[in-house]
């Protein structure tokens, strides 16, 4: 059986870990979580719970927290690393799913849709973050030859072996255009697996410029025309093999 670590990126927090983590720890013994500089009771919460932290001093960034959490999974030698979010829309139930994704040994990227089936309790989203969604989703499968329902999901699955292809250094919530480019680039094997679309909290920010839906759109088709020019001749090869 794979070892396998799941990881959970928080950041203020306290609202949701104490629920989450008892949930979590019903379908996994190895828990990391990366508290990404809360300010709130989160980090004496998570004192309470038989889990690992690693603790930024201040806030970093999403993607700098799944980087930290790949790097933890490398280091410990675990053959897979599942992550999810703690703000109650990532259901831990699903976990069994993913669990079960990683012993077929079929992908080395199982990535949560929350698009890929409709669930007749799926939450309406934000109509400007699944405007987003779409559209940069249909970039990425435009430019990549990639099948995807849902670029933006952080429920997912990932071998460590694999990861370890990649150079990956974007902070942000932009982290997913650099990531599908360079999973495509270094051939991994992708595959999608349906979760259910929970939005609980429409309010929720991306903090500073980012909030503001243009921005965000802009700053995403940035760093991914960066990275697909990064990595075009690692692409042009693999189209032609």
């Amino acid at each position: 059986m794979a070892r396998t670590l799941l990881a959970i990126p928080v950041y203020n927090e306290a609202k949701y870990v104490e629920r989450v983590l008892g949930r979590v720890l019903e379908y996994v013994p190895d828990v990391l979580v990366i508290d990404d500089g809360s300010s709130d009771a989160t980090p004496s919460l998570l004192a309470q719970f038989p889990v690992e932290v690693i603790r930024h001093a201040h806030n970093r960034g999403y993607g700098r927290s799944l980087m930290d959490a790949f790097r933890w999974a490398a280091v410990d030698r675990f053959d897979w690393i599942i992550t999810m979010d703690c703000d109650e829309q990532h259901e831990p139930a699903s976990i069994p799913d993913f669990l079960k994704a990683i012993d077929s040994d079929e992908l080395d990227v199982v990535s949560g849709s929350r698009y890929l089936n409709t669930h007749p309790e799926n939450d309406a989203p934000p109509e400007e973050r699944r405007q987003i969604n779409g559209l940069i989703t249909r970039e990425l499968n435009s430019r990549l030859g990639l099948s995807l329902t849902d670029a933006f999901c952080g429920f997912k699955a990932y071998r460590v072996s694999a990861l370890e292809k990649l150079t990956l250094d974007v902070d942000g919530y932009a982290f997913p255009m650099q990531f599908w480019v360079q999973a495509v680039a270094a051939g991994l094997r992708i595959g999608e697996l349906p979760v259910r679309l929970i939005y609980n909290d429409a309010t929720r920010s991306f903090g500073g410029p980012l909030d503001d839906h243009d921005h965000r759109l802009t700053h995403y088709r940035s760093v991914l025309a960066r990275e697909l020019e990064n990595q075009a001749t690692t692409l042009s090869r693999r189209c032609l093999a």
